[in-house]
C-alpha cells in the first residue's frame, strides 16, 4: 500500500471483510461458512485462503478494525475538543454516527465476541477500556472543573450507562427513520449529557 492507494490484494480484503461482517451479522458466526463468503464475493473457496486462513481470522479482523478505528477516533475528539464537556459529546456523537453507519458489523462486534478466540479475549477488553477511559477521564476533568454539577451516581456507572445507550443503536436505528447517524448523535449527546450542565450563574 503506498500512500492512501490500495493494493489489489488490500482491496479484496477489504471487501471480505466487509461480505463477511454482513454475512456473520444474518446468520450468525457459526453458521457461515468461508465456501459461502467465498461465494458471496464471486471467489473460489481456495482462493479465499490467500487472503484469510480462516473463519475466526475474519472474526478477529473485524474486531481489530473496529478497535483501532474507535481508539483512534476517540483519541482525535478529544484532542479537537475545547472543553472536556465538549469531548464527552463529541464522543457519544461520533459514536452513534459510527454505530449507526456500520450495524452490521457492530452487531457482528457485540453479539459474536464469545467466538474470539480465547487468547484473543484479554486483549478485546483492555482495549475497551482504553476507549471507555477516554469518557472517564473526560468526564472526571469536567467534574473537578465544575463542583456545581452534582452527578447522582458514580462515574464509572454514569459511562458504563452513557455507552450502553450509545452501543445499542445499531439494534433499533432505520436509515429510513427522521435523523440521519449524526443527527441523531447529536441528539443523544445533547440529551445524555443534560445532567452534566452546571447552574447558570445570575
Amino acid at each position: 500500500m503506498t500512500g492512501t492507494t490500495l493494493s489489489r490484494a488490500d482491496t479484496r480484503r477489504l471487501g471480505l471483510l466487509a461480505t463477511a461482517a454482513e454475512i456473520f451479522s444474518k446468520r450468525g458466526f457459526r453458521a457461515t461458512s468461508m465456501k459461502e463468503i467465498a461465494a458471496a464475493v464471486g471467489m473460489s473457496k481456495p482462493t479465499i485462503y490467500h487472503y484469510f486462513t480462516s473463519k475466526e481470522e475474519l472474526l478477529v479482523r473485524l474486531y481489530s478494525d473496529v478497535l483501532d478505528e474507535s481508539l483512534d477516533a476517540a483519541r482525535a475528539t478529544v484532542a479537537a475538543a475545547p472543553t472536556p464537556l465538549d469531548a464527552i459529546r463529541d464522543l457519544i456523537a461520533s459514536r452513534v454516527a459510527y454505530t449507526c453507519r456500520n450495524q452490521a458489523l457492530l452487531k457482528v462486534c457485540f453479539e459474536e465476541e464469545h467466538e474470539l478466540p480465547a487468547e484473543l479475549a484479554e486483549q478485546v477488553l483492555a482495549r475497551r477500556r482504553a476507549f471507555e477511559d477516554f469518557f472517564g477521564d473526560a468526564l472526571a476533568a469536567h467534574l473537578a472543573a465544575h463542583p456545581d454539577v452534582t452527578l447522582r451516581m458514580p462515574g464509572k456507572i454514569y459511562v458504563n450507562m452513557v455507552l450502553g445507550a450509545v452501543n445499542w443503536c445499531y439494534k433499533w436505528y432505520r436509515p429510513t427513520g427522521p435523523s440521519t447517524p449524526e443527527e441523531l448523535g447529536r441528539q443523544m449527546a445533547a440529551s445524555l449529557t443534560a445532567t452534566l450542565e452546571g447552574r447558570p450563574t445570575a
